[in-house]
């Protein structure tokens, strides 16, 4: 039967999720009196006081214990890198590490593309941002605007991480994170000589001082390197500094279990601190090979899906210019339809003008015809009598009148008719016309579709090799392969440096655009510091080179003076 030590827990969770990088990890758990603690690997889980009330089981959190100094350079594995997202996160979302507006939206914005992928207009509804938890409450708190107006301003930054995979995203989020003055530090109260309430943060680089009102700012600092020796008696915490003409640091904690949680953090983050000055392993060499070589895949695998995707995108536009084009046709070849019948139709229209005109022009000779008659007979018989004479005579007149307007009707109806036949036959020679047209445009368009035939070529992506460069401390480089890698590094450093000031201009104007809709009621003692540091140009690593300067037997006394 097994023996369940807090390591067999542990090596069982690791194993389960394939994690590798296992030094930085540990599982909390909270103890019979309700204070919260760490497994301890070389002791049995039910001889560490572990709560079982909770239906005979007990609840263990996996958190990451210890923080690297850099996250770019030290985290190998994605799930180690993930784990520490999410870890770093909740940290923020939580308000247990301080961040501040401008950083938030940036980090928001990081947390949406490792979440959703590329931003897509149309599946990135409006409100969805909205009803996520993105930002710290204190931030949304602390200003006049509407869940919206923050959803709007992490788009514009969540649309510039175009093309950035899941394990970027969230690596770009811990670098960011990482320079905020609270990450990675363990507060615990305690007091010097003077009985003064401070605060110490255990950190990956060493121990730091800090004001009970100010966990932002420390004021002096030791690192791993001055320290020779740490141990407490009872609540005296004394750590011994490397100089020999140095005092002992020493400080007092009100609980003997805090002491320990401090021991503990101090030895693993200075084993942790030497580790890094030494030569990698061959197990963490393997772990970066592996590493590499799985970047490299998903390199060229992110190159087949872009070209791909390009191919696609070509085809679908290919096949809307041809729906395009034969749209085009279609509308010609209607119009050319349309042209023909109003030809065909005004061409019947002359056709009965036509007829009518004759059959009216064949009704006037008729009536012309009669009227002639009429005069003859009327002639004949104006002979018989002076006085019927006389009425025909008048008869007579009127009715070559009427017979010589009945001519000019006719002539004009003949003139007409003679129009109108030439009108019928132009209409004949249009329809011939747009017949022709329209046959000569259909053999037009059927040699046009037989011709063109889409074709799809992309040329081949280049598959890109990634190379990471791996400096340890201890190895023996030669000449020529020492000025490679210090090009490598001079252009990593200055590619870093231009990103770093592209983001902190977009953090500026951000902050400038938000500062109006401030409430200023509702800022914290941490606002008001951080602003104070912003105004000053200070940041987490200029305050701790400044405190790291003098010798430690100076910090030691200033610490006793606080």
């Amino acid at each position: 039967m097994p023996i369940f030590t807090g390591q067999f827990l542990f090596e069982l969770v690791c194993q389960t999720i394939g994690l590798r990088e296992t030094w930085y990890f540990g599982l909390q758990y909270e103890d019979s009196k309700g204070n919260l603690s760490w497994l301890k690997m070389d002791k049995k889980v039910l001889d560490q006081s572990v709560n079982l009330s909770n239906e005979g089981g007990c609840v263990f959190m996996f958190y990451a214990k210890f923080f690297p100094e850099n996250v770019n350079e030290e985290l190998v594995q994605e799930i180690t890198q993930h784990l520490f997202f999410l870890q770093v996160k909740q940290g923020i979302l939580s308000m247990d590490i301080y961040c501040p507006p401008e950083a938030s939206v940036l980090l928001a914005s990081y947390a949406v593309q490792a979440k959703y992928g590329d931003y897509d207009e149309e599946n990135c509804k409006p409100g969805l941002l909205a009803s996520e938890n993105l930002l710290p409450q204190r931030v949304i708190d602390q200003y006049q605007m509407t869940p919206r107006m923050w959803e709007d301003r992490i788009k514009i930054w969540y649309s510039d991480h175009k093309g950035m995979s899941r394990d970027e995203a969230e690596m770009e989020y811990l670098k960011i994170a990482q320079d905020l003055d609270m990450y990675g530090v363990n507060y615990f109260p305690i007091t010097n000589k003077k009985n003064t309430e401070l605060w110490l943060g255990v950190t990956a680089m060493g121990l730091n001082i800090y004001e009970k009102n100010n966990k932002l700012q420390p004021r002096t600092t030791f690192q791993w390197s001055e320290i020779r020796h740490i141990g407490f008696d009872d609540k005296k915490f004394t750590i011994k500094p490397v100089e020999n003409k140095s005092p002992n640091f020493i400080f007092i904690s009100q609980k003997l279990r805090i002491n320990k949680l401090i021991l503990d953090l101090c030895v693993g983050n200075h084993d942790l601190f030497m580790r890094r000055r030494k030569p990698d392993t061959m197990e963490i060499q393997q772990m970066k090979a592996q590493a590499k070589e799985e970047k490299q895949r998903r390199q060229i695998e992110r190159n087949k899906l872009s070209r791909e995707k390009q191919l696609r995108e070509q085809a679908e536009r290919d096949k809307a210019n041809l729906e395009q084009r034969l749209m085009q046709l279609q509308e010609e070849m209607q119009n050319a339809s349309e042209a023909l019948r109003r030809s065909e139709e005004a061409a019947e229209i002359y056709a009965e003008k036509s007829r009518v005109n004759q059959e009216q022009m064949i009704l006037t000779e008729h009536k012309a015809h009669t009227f002639k008659q009429e005069m003859n007979r009327l002639r004949e018989t104006a002979l018989k009598t002076e006085k019927e004479k006389g009425d025909l005579e008048k008869r007579i007149r009127d009715t070559e009148f009427y017979v010589a307007k009945l001519t000019e009707e006719k002539e004009k109806r003949s003139a007409e008719a003679d129009k109108l036949k030439k009108e019928l036959m132009y209409a004949r020679a249009a329809e011939r016309d747009a017949t022709q047209k329209l046959l000569s445009f259909l053999s037009r368009s059927v040699n046009q579709s037989s011709s063109v035939e889409p074709s799809i070529s992309g040329s081949d992506v280049t598959e890109s090799q990634i190379l990471d460069v791996e400096l340890c401390h201890y190895d023996v480089i030669a000449g020529g392969d020492m000025e490679e890698i210090d090009r490598e590094i001079e252009k990593e450093r200055v590619e870093c440096l231009e990103k770093s000031k592209q983001v902190q201009h977009q953090l500026r104007e951000l902050r400038s655009e938000i500062e109006l809709l401030k409430i200023q009621e509702n800022q914290c003692v941490l606002d008001i510091i951080n602003a104070d540091q912003l105004r000053q140009g200070e940041t987490k690593y200029s305050t701790l080179k400044k405190l790291k300067s003098g010798s430690t037997k100076s910090r030691v006394a200033f610490f006793e003076e606080l």
